[in-house]
């Protein structure tokens, strides 16, 4: 049996990054990967500019200024943001000028225009203002030539916003993982369909491809295959032609149903391993067909949904040539408790606030899948611990 690291690092061993990329349009970029450093052809802002409404001007014309001596400057013209006028400012002189106008070159600073009378053919200055204050310089906020997005990094609204800013308008990311998913089991109806007796519906399909959205992936969803061997073979191998990555869920135990054990040699697949040291989730079944991962889960939901974020998640984000894709862990501490001992490792669903981390529910079932509902972590349980009380320091994965 596996432990849960051991198994993730076979898998993430064999999870080869996709390397086929695409050009696209800077606003289709977001939740996508991208492929190269992206660096600011200019600076910005690209000239030094006014943060304010008021007065550029010399600093050695106000340096004695006061409202009871106030410097008396002439105004020479008025500059606004977008200004395309290229004006010269001598000593004793001033330019009106509004946020985000460019400052003329010579004039070190600006004056608000609450410290003026705002005079429009001269102007009085009732303080003294300091050599380069109140400028925004040229490239200030990004320097000409600087990385504002690194390949492997997750494109966000923030990006967007930056690469903008920069006149970027095409950005080449990597292309998505293309992720198939089955569901078996002679018992699964889909939604929508007349519920008989003995059957029930197929929730991991819809959980699933719903966390494959999630991970920005291409799913290729197909369905359901009763518990025939060779049918579910060769489902997957025709999916395989065109994924990178193929999922299944159901017939991984040691039942007469679970069939995934003959599935693979049926395919010519090669088994990585089978069982892991967790609950839920125990009977995890991993293989390659090819070079392509087979990451076979449970049919019980929670402990599909547990497995699946535990191998799944980082093994796709991987391959989709992300610079993290650990799931990120949080030690802190349990409200509440767990009554329960855990004899062997277990994943307890949870609700993490910030501070700590509630049990989420009673059912604990890798069967039960309703108290999954708020949970947005993990609790990793060690092997041989004894019933968690409120106040025990706990070490959380976050979903």
């Amino acid at each position: 049996m596996e432990s849960m690291e051991s198994a993730l690092e076979l898998l993430l061993a064999h999870a080869a990054p996709v390397c086929e990329t695409e050009e696209l349009a800077l606003g289709e970029t977001l939740g996508r990967v991208a492929a190269q450093d992206v660096a600011s052809p200019i600076p910005v802002p690209p000239f030094d500019r006014s943060p304010l409404d008021g007065y550029a001007l010399h600093s050695e014309d106000i340096a004695q200024a006061s409202r009871e001596h106030p410097a008396v400057l002439r105004v020479v013209g008025e500059a606004c943001a977008g200004c395309g006028t290229v004006f010269s400012v001598a000593r004793g002189e001033a330019l009106r000028i509004m946020t985000g106008a460019p400052v003329p070159a010579g004039c070190d600073c600006v004056i608000r225009q609450e410290d003026t009378d705002e005079g429009m053919e001269q102007v009085q200055m009732y303080a003294p203002v300091g050599h380069m204050k109140n400028i925004c310089f040229a490239g200030e906020d990004v320097p000409r030539g600087a990385v504002m997005l690194h390949a492997g990094e997750e494109i966000t609204c923030a990006h967007i916003g930056v690469l903008s800013s920069l006149g970027v308008t095409r950005v080449r990311v990597y292309r998505r993982v293309r992720v198939a998913l089955l569901s078996t089991g002679d018992e699964l109806l889909q939604p929508g369909q007349v519920l008989t007796y003995g059957k029930i519906y197929d929730a991991n399909r819809a959980a699933l491809t719903t966390h494959l959205r999630m991970l920005d992936t291409q799913a290729i969803i197909l369905g359901s295959e009763a518990d025939e061997p060779q049918a579910v073979a060769d489902a997957l191998e025709r999916a395989a032609q065109e994924a990178d990555l193929l999922i299944t869920t159901g017939g991984v135990s040691v039942g007469k149903k679970d069939i995934m054990h003959r599935v693979l040699p049926l395919m010519g697949a090669q088994r990585l391993f089978w069982r892991v040291a967790m609950k839920p989730g125990t009977p995890l079944l991993c293989g390659l067909y090819g070079e392509k991962p087979i990451i076979c889960l449970s049919g019980n939901p929670f402990a599909a949904m547990a497995c699946f974020e535990i191998f799944a998640t980082p093994v796709i984000r991987r391959m989709a040539g992300r610079a993290r894709w650990e799931n990120p862990r949080v030690k802190t501490t349990v409200l509440g408790g767990f009554d329960k001992p855990s004899p062997g490792r277990r994943l307890l669903r949870a609700r993490f606030d910030g501070q700590r981390a509630s049990v989420l529910g009673k059912n604990h079932s890798s069967g039960s899948l309703s108290s999954v509902i708020g949970c947005n972590c993990l609790i990793d349980v060690p092997a041989g611990s004894g019933p968690l009380c409120d106040g025990d320091p706990v070490e959380i994965i976050l979903l």
